[in-house]
């Protein structure tokens, strides 16, 4: 069934693959009549730009939109769509062409109601409202109103097709939609968590609302073990939590460790796929560096783990090299095939520099995963970082493990030829402007979109 979504205008990669996270961890594709990718089917309404808060989303049932709607971040809510028009005599005509079936059980007098209007790019006064809910009196309520605590909620919703669209995408027409509401988000969910209220915050902690979206992309439930291998002051992991999830967290090299019982033994031999998650926030130079241990026998030309000698591990305290963007994302990804389960998810932000408005596509590769979404937080002009949502796929062999290493020295031959070319992502983001960008300066705040939300 067709049901109408209205999201927040803010991060606007992020939405649709986090309503489809949300649809998959609450069922959504278990009918076997589906596509196997998992992938929504979406639509836009007429005359709406593809950055519109508005979008018709294709849900097998009314239980899973009020589960996705309720747990969404960048959901507003999510609409049963009565009826939708250019004008108030074609909504009202849309409004009594809708199935009488769908509409009486939720008009009884046993029942409580409550009707909100809201409009987007405009302004409505209270006066406004009052006529624009007197205008619906076609509509048999029978029930008692209720502001507080309605049994049912009915949303008016109004586009503004002027010029002065405050802030959004521009609509070519004007368009009304009037439904039920089957589910909303929680707002006081980020005011709870924000990082302001907390005790103490580190130089990377990770904005709650940022946070509780990864959580959503790794479909952070009871029952599900998660985990963060750089766990710093541990906001990931807070957002997993709240959701139910078991978490565990680390901050430390996540290269394989050797204990010293032989080169084919780690640490991790005990704990192979185990969790149902991985999500974190991986050093890459910006904020704050990478480094890994044994920094010496690295220089020396020792090539392997670092290995800390049994008489030493008490008060050790190794030495460390720098851990460049390429090594830990491989070592990463080698980890979450190792400790992830199958159908396991690993989510993570990969940075990218931006040129001509637009970021890299091409990303790291494992050949246990599937990537099944990408979405790029703009940080500014220059740089941006992408959240990577991979799916396990294939359990952990050395075949595979081979393979993997293959993928890391082709991507690892690849940055470095970034790197030579004079591409280095802390000084591209930190240098002057006028370095990077040639030509005028007020021609490239212009080409970018007059809205917000697209650099938010």
């Amino acid at each position: 069934m067709w049901y109408l979504c209205v999201f927040y205008h803010r991060l606007l990669d992020y939405r649709k693959p986090e309503v489809e996270s949300l649809a998959d961890l609450f069922g959504a594709f278990e009918d076997k009549r589906r596509p196997g990718n998992r992938v929504l089917q979406w639509r836009l309404p007429q005359h709406h730009h593809p950055d519109s808060p508005f979008y018709f989303v294709d849900l097998p049932s009314e239980d899973v939109a009020e589960n996705v709607a309720n747990r969404s971040i960048l959901v507003k809510g999510i609409y049963e769509l009565w009826g939708e028009g250019g004008s108030y005599e074609e909504l009202e005509e849309a409004v009594k062409s809708y199935p009488d079936e769908r509409k009486l059980p939720y008009l009884g007098s046993e029942s409580t109601f409550k009707i909100t209007v809201d409009s987007f790019g405009k302004v409505m006064s209270l006066l406004e409202q009052n006529e624009r809910i007197r205008g619906l009196s076609y509509i048999p309520f029978k029930g008692r109103v209720n502001l507080k605590n309605p049994d049912h909620n009915f949303w008016l919703m109004e586009t503004d097709d002027t010029a002065t669209n405050n802030g959004l995408p521009p609509v070519a027409q004007r368009r009304i939609f009037f439904g039920r509401e089957v589910g909303g988000a929680d707002r006081k969910l980020l005011p709870t968590y924000q990082l302001k209220s907390r005790n103490y915050l580190g130089p990377t902690a990770m904005d709650a609302e940022m946070a509780f979206l990864m959580a959503n992309q790794a479909q952070a439930a009871p029952g599900k073990l998660v985990y963060d291998p750089f766990v710093g002051t541990g906001s990931i992991l807070v957002s997993a939590a709240h959701f139910g999830a078991m978490t565990m967290g680390a901050d430390i090299d996540i290269r394989v460790v050797r204990d010293g019982r032989g080169p084919d033994c780690n640490v991790w031999s005990n704990f192979k796929q185990v969790f149902d998650a991985i999500i974190c926030d991986p050093p890459y130079g910006v904020r704050a560096g990478g480094r890994k241990s044994g920094g010496r026998k690295l220089l020396k030309g020792v090539i392997g783990p670092y290995t800390v000698p049994d008489d030493k591990r008490a008060d050790h305290i190794p030495s460390t090299a720098p851990y460049s963007l390429a090594e830990c994302v491989h070592d990463l990804l080698d980890l979450a095939a190792r400790m992830l389960v199958i159908g396991g998810r690993l989510v993570f932000f990969y940075p990218v520099l931006r040129e001509e408005d637009s970021c890299e596509e091409h990303f790291p590769e494992h050949p246990c995963f599937e990537l099944v979404a990408t979405s790029e937080q703009i940080l500014s002009s220059r740089y941006s970082r992408v959240l990577l949502t991979m799916l396990k796929t294939s359990s952990y062999t050395e075949e595979l493990a081979l393979a993997a290493w293959m993928k890391h020295l082709e991507f690892k031959e690849n940055h470095s030829k970034w790197l030579e070319e004079g591409n280095n992502l802390h000084s591209s983001v930190f240098s002057p402007a006028d370095v990077h960008h040639s030509g005028d300066s007020k021609l490239s705040k212009e080409s970018k979109p007059k809205y917000r939300g697209k650099y938010v």
